[in-house]
């Protein structure tokens, strides 16, 4: 397993992962459903919804099978895949500038995701402060539709 501990700018309430060769996430990734679940999806890359507009922690663990559920630890969870044929994952916040983000040395292929969004209620009212935070794990799979696991989006429009 190799673990990797960020803090990323989620400007615009967001940040993405994404493969190397992918064109990113763009508005228009962003209909009201995908808000609601917090996860944009496009070509090759994955939108990770924030409740804050600030720096966030970001926790990424790549593992070589799907690892056990621990739904009681975290507010919403959804899960979904993306392909990685170029078998780097460049990590970034909406306006980083993406040759200096972070990458992620992985073996090309379909990965499955799980998104793990906790404290979600912790953001002060200004929203400057919060105690969120976000994990995404990454295990090799097949292409599978995006599901949310455990809904608690606090400002989903439901």
């Amino acid at each position: 397993m190799s673990k990797h501990e960020l803090e990323l700018f989620a400007d615009y309430f967001q940040f993405y992962i994404q493969d190397e060769t992918s064109d990113g996430i763009d508005g228009e990734s962003w209909p009201e459903a995908a808000s609601d679940r917090m996860l944009a999806i496009k070509k090759r890359a994955i939108g990770v919804g924030t409740v804050r507009n600030m720096d966030v922690p970001v926790t990424i663990e790549v593992v070589d099978s799907e690892p056990t559920r621990d739904a009681a630890d975290w507010d919403h969870i959804v899960e979904c895949s993306i392909d990685l044929p170029s078998g780097k994952l460049v990590v970034a916040g909406c306006t980083d500038y993406v040759p200096d983000a972070v990458r992620i040395e992985l073996p090309h292929g379909t990965y499955r995701a799980r998104i793990s969004y906790g404290s979600l209620t912790s953001v002060s009212e200004d929203g400057l402060d919060g105690d969120d935070r976000y994990r995404i794990q990454l295990w090799p799979g097949r292409t599978i539709a995006v599901h949310v696991v455990k809904f608690g989006n606090p400002d989903a429009t439901r």
